[in-house]
């Protein structure tokens, strides 16, 4: 009876069940905005469209071969679905072929991994069972054989359908292909699996683009940043800093929105809220990191250049001729050293720091790690300061040495005895555990302040500290609702949440709360001028934070942007200090309508052709084609 009921072929079963289940996961578990009903349409027609293109391939095959075909390209289609969700619900982002190429990261990873993993994550492979256990029973009965004319046919109308899902997105979204750094719009109209076509396209372009390269490309971008980037430091804190030590401290995962706050009546972290006042603190610092994370942060003070749209620069290009910070600093007779408890292969780092000037690097191996006073990703942070200090008190001065520090990473596990606040209560584990491990990073900086004045290398120093990256993503939108006691979890909101603290702290100065929108991509020029050096000959897109002069905006990897009065994101325009959505004027009442951009179109075509350019330095290697000149050598020039 089953048998005569079985009419439809198995490919056809496969394309259908693929494709409801890829749909039911765009909709349901990746944060995909829809903002019409086109959107809708197209975001339900292109996982049934591509499976059926995949599918119909089978028909190449014999009858027993199209079976195996059918069964392996489901499970393999559905471990690249499902390694999407994992990597999403700790980055609300999708994979690309550079992340790929970082895998040795992944052994690190440890329990973060496995906290991503979720019980009813085996539902995601109901398709799969479905069709192994059909293929096998009824195998026979569902192979079919068409002949050349009917296979031609088949294919046909699944690349038609193909066709029909690119013409329609390419009609909601004009030059779609153009647009590769918003990975969220490509997934939203064309799928993930032909996103992933695309974006190894993309990668072979790429690494092409450093072979044809031959300098000429850098005679715009040098223009344009003279033009637009490059503007005077701040003269009343010009130099500052010359002759002082230089002490960076990135603080792992930590957002704004902790500082000067509370949680269960008690304050986060109260020892950073106690440092803005004796120093400057700037409460509109914006990270601007990508799928690199830590080490975009690092790879954007460095260089003042943007990260990649795809992997990590650390990885991807970390052989490539830079102009960077320990460079710079190295010129000027500064001791250049990073301390980091961990792997120093980690990001690629031993490779990376070698390259752009470093003169060491103390690893994991530099600190006596045990059970007792590690956790999660390694080295407790109270400890990682408390072992760390003996090395800067030895080192040659001045000096520049970063500390990137650990406990507040994700999964924010921590040690009962090491917890000196409760956690919250939310429907969200990770940021219930969130407060615990930031309190804990709070209390640990606190005692290597202490550590600095008993060493006496205090007194000589500016000390920076600057949060990397966000720690919350808005996979814990209801969550983040509740603390933040606000209604709607809008994508102005989600910008918002982007701030991280960064304090310039400089030992007998005051200071002051500085409300200018900034970003990490300011922060070299700014060291650069504290210590005395002019960054006019340096090609880079960050301004001197101190400087009255800005530039007029702070961009983000996905094309998003903040000026002083708009936010824009996901071709949203917000003014920036009230969230209210500005809607696109209406033609008749445009002051001048032959110029018709208002708010945020003028910043659109902007922020587009600065990232653009950037990219082409890291992929094209520009920088080996150009000559900066000594910083010393400038002076005696002048």
């Amino acid at each position: 009876m089953f048998k005569k009921k079985l009419q439809m072929p198995l490919f056809l079963i496969a394309a259908l069940l693929f494709g409801a289940k890829t749909y039911i996961v765009y909709r349901f578990v990746f944060n995909i905005s829809l903002e019409n009903n086109m959107q809708e349409f197209i975001l339900l027609i292109n996982p049934f469209v591509t499976a059926l293109f995949f599918f119909s391939l089978s028909l190449f095959f014999n009858e027993r071969r199209q079976l195996k075909f059918i069964k392996y390209g489901i499970l393999i289609g559905s471990l690249i679905l499902y390694f999407n969700i994992v990597f999403y619900r700790n980055f609300s982002d999708f994979i690309t072929i550079p992340v790929l190429f970082q895998g040795s990261n992944v052994a690190d990873l440890g329990s973060s991994v496995l906290d991503l993993i979720k019980f009813w994550d085996i539902t995601l492979f109901a398709d799969v069972i479905i069709i192994w256990f059909i293929a096998k029973k009824y195998g026979d009965q569902l192979a079919v054989s068409f002949s050349k004319r009917y296979r031609g046919l088949v294919i046909t109308i699944s690349i038609a359908c193909l066709v029909g899902n690119y013409v329609l997105a390419e009609i909601e979204r004009p030059q779609l292909l153009q647009r590769t750094f918003d990975r969220e719009y490509l997934v939203k109209n064309i799928g993930v699996f032909n996103y992933h076509i695309y974006d190894a396209v993309l990668h072979s372009k790429s690494k092409a683009q450093r072979v044809f390269a031959d300098g000429n490309e850098l005679n715009d971008i040098a223009d344009y940043i003279k033009e637009e980037a490059t503007i005077p430091g701040s003269e009343e804190m010009h130099g500052i800093a010359e002759g002082k030590n230089v002490i960076f401290i990135s603080l792992e995962s930590l957002q704004t929105f902790v500082i000067n706050n509370t949680v269960n009546g008690e304050e986060v972290t109260p020892f950073l809220n106690d440092l803005i006042d004796d120093s400057y603190y700037f409460e509109n610092f914006y990270h601007q990191t990508e799928q690199g994370k830590t080490s975009d942060s690092e790879f954007i003070v460095e260089n003042s250049l943007y990260p990649s749209p795809r992997g990590a620069v650390y990885f991807t290009h970390g052989q490539n001729d830079y102009h960077a910070l320990p460079e710079i600093l190295n010129n000027q007779d500064y001791y250049t050293s990073v301390f980091h408890s961990n792997n120093k292969s980690f990001w690629n780092r031993d490779v990376m720091y070698d390259n752009i000037g470093y003169d060491h690097f103390y690893d994991e191996n530099a600190f006596e790690v045990t059970e007792e006073n590690s956790i999660g990703w390694g080295l407790k942070d109270k400890d990682f300061f408390k072992q760390s200090i003996k090395y800067l008190e030895q080192i040659d001065q001045p000096f520049y040495a970063k500390f990137i520090t650990l406990t507040n990473h994700y999964p924010f596990d921590l040690d009962e005895e090491d917890a000196t606040i409760d956690q919250y209560d939310s429907n969200s584990n990770t940021l219930n555990k969130y407060f615990q491990t930031a309190r804990y990073m709070d209390e640990a900086v606190e005692e290597f302040f202490t550590y600095l004045k008993e060493s006496g290398v205090y007194d000589d120093s500016i000390i920076i500290l600057m949060g990397d990256h966000y720690g919350i993503s808005d996979f814990h939108k209801r969550a983040m609702l509740q603390y933040l006691d606000e209604e709607e979890y809008t994508d102005y909101l989600h910008v918002q949440l982007q701030r991280v603290p960064f304090y310039v702290h400089i030992p007998g100065q005051e200071g002051g709360v500085v409300s200018k929108v900034a970003g990490q991509i300011d922060v070299k020029p700014t060291i650069l001028n504290l210590i005395g050096l002019d960054a006019e000959e340096d090609l880079s897109f960050g301004t001197d934070l101190f400087s009255d002069e800005r530039k007029d905006f702070i961009a983000f990897r996905d094309g998003s942007f903040i000026t002083d009065d708009y936010v824009y994101t996901k071709s949203q325009c917000f003014n920036r200090e009230t969230g209210e959505l500005i809607e696109p004027t209406p033609e008749d009442e445009l002051a001048d309508p032959e110029d018709p951009q208002t708010g945020c179109e003028p910043m659109i075509e902007k922020v587009e052709q600065e990232l653009n350019y950037s990219d082409e330095i890291i992929f094209g290697d520009l920088f080996r084609f150009y000559d900066f000149k000594d910083e010393q050598a400038q002076k005696e020039e002048k």
